[in-house]
């Protein structure tokens, strides 16, 4: 147990910081592996669905700071390569 008020509110505060991190990564391994399960069920519209909304949240994680920049793009463009690989291709006539 910690002996100084300094000492015991950092205990809280890391407490908070915890909760908050496991928070946003589970977020994050959600997303992607709803994305991921799309592809290979080889749903494109719902790939490409859950792939928007993993855009928008990443770039708003972003903003939070809780994802760096590269990281998030990264993570997106990966996303992004799977859901094309799936894409119906246009027939030229």
């Amino acid at each position: 147990m910690a002996n100084t008020k300094s000492a015991q509110k950092r205990i809280r505060q890391t407490k908070k910081r915890t909760e908050r991190n496991r928070y946003y990564r589970t977020r994050i391994k959600t997303i992607t592996r709803n994305v991921r399960e799309a592809v290979e069920a080889g749903d494109y519209e719902k790939a490409l669905e859950y792939w928007k909304v993993a855009n928008k949240k990443f770039q708003s994680y972003i903003n939070k700071g809780i994802l760096k920049k590269n990281t998030a793009r990264r993570k997106i463009s990966k996303l992004h390569h799977l859901v094309k690989s799936i894409e119906p291709k246009a027939e030229k006539a």
